[in-house]
């Protein structure tokens, strides 16, 4: 069995694989939540199967968060964490920029894809909206852009005028009201952001891309990109789990 955690600011996802590879345990985790209690209440079935977990790997961009499992894991169950950059990654990535500038979250995303034929550009719709460039084996760097829901909030926390709003598809670029403006500068505004960073990608490296969308919002965005676009769930734990194999 593989137990392979990812740690984002926003969110934790705790999944559990058999011998086949087939995920048999998915938990979600509030990040800012995480504490001993809460740990133990919500990972109370790694009691039943401990023994039977072969390796642990977790992708972190949260330091603290990190520690505060890898030693509850540790004590409670005595489950050895590997945290992913700590990995040899040289046989499933070439990372041509430097490794501790790079989110593990991202390495993930990026081994998840390598195939070594084809190239990719990957937008993750998380707390950040990432983009990074895999030519072949090659992960050779990325943008990072201000995540959707983040910015989302911060505009309703600042201005007090501001109502609560769910983010969705609109017809009508100009809108009628503060609802119908603000759904269409998110959407046609971050659906700009998208389109121009990837064609100034594909200009700057001369070469084809194949787009994939990940996260939160990719169901959003993508029938209003001018490329033709794939959503692939649980990118970043698929990529974990191939590190685990393979590593």
């Amino acid at each position: 069995m593989y137990l392979i955690g990812d740690i984002g600011n926003t969110e934790i996802k705790i999944c559990l694989f058999d011998g086949d590879l087939k995920l048999v345990k998915k938990k979600r985790l509030l990040t800012d939540k995480i504490n001993s209690y809460y740990l133990k209440k919500n990972l109370v079935f790694l009691s039943k199967c401990n023994h039977q977990i072969k390796k642990t790997i977790i992708s972190s961009v949260v330091p603290k968060s990190y520690k505060l499992i890898s030693k509850f894991l540790k004590k409670n169950f005595n489950i050895q964490c590997i945290e992913l950059k700590s990995l040899n990654l040289r046989k499933l990535v070439d990372i041509k920029v430097n490794k501790k500038q790079i989110g593990s979250d991202r390495l993930a995303n990026a081994i998840s894809v390598i195939d070594n034929k084809n190239n990719y550009i990957i937008v993750d719709f998380g707390t950040a909206t990432n983009f990074d460039v895999v030519i072949k084996n090659k992960y050779i760097g990325g943008i990072l852009a201000p995540g959707v829901q983040l910015s989302l909030k911060t505009l309703i926390d600042k201005a007090s005028l501001i109502p609560e709003i769910k983010l969705d598809k609109i017809n009508n670029v100009i809108g009628k009201n503060t609802k119908s403006a603000i759904r269409s500068g998110f959407y046609y505004g971050y659906s700009g952001l998208i389109d121009n960073i990837v064609n100034l990608i594909i200009k700057q490296t001369r070469k084809k891309y194949n787009l994939i969308l990940t996260g939160g919002y990719s169901y959003l965005f993508k029938k209003s990109l001018k490329g033709k676009a794939k959503i692939v769930k649980n990118l970043t734990i698929n990529g974990i789990l191939k590190a685990a194999i393979k590593s």
